[in-house]
């Protein structure tokens, strides 16, 4: 069973059993907002800046993606130009076109 499931099975139970649908509903909302409070709190995000810290958290880390998205790509680059250097130093001992260099 999910959470809110879970939550609309006891709101119902209570409605039952003589409490205030709204009242339960006021109840839910301030928990989950208390709940909320409370993690972000565990995770020290619940300061002035903490809006500011995740943006810059997030920037930090779609640079970081770029940087490895570019890297990859270089190496990328790399692999392929040794590649062709080794296909023309290939294709130039097959040729005997080593006596030229010498």
């Amino acid at each position: 069973m999910t959470d809110s499931a879970m939550l609309t099975a006891l709101m119902r139970q209570a409605e039952g059993q003589g409490v205030d649908l709204v009242t339960l509903r006021a109840v839910a909302e301030e928990a989950s907002q208390a709940g909320a409070e409370r993690a972000l709190g565990a995770l020290g995000l619940d300061g002035a800046g903490a809006r500011r810290d995740m943006d810059e958290l997030r920037e930090l880390l779609q640079a970081w993606r770029d940087a490895k998205r570019s890297a990859w790509r270089a190496v990328g680059n790399w692999v392929v130009r040794v590649g062709l250097a080794a296909v023309l130093v290939g294709m130039a001992v097959r040729l005997g076109l080593t006596d030229l260099i010498r």
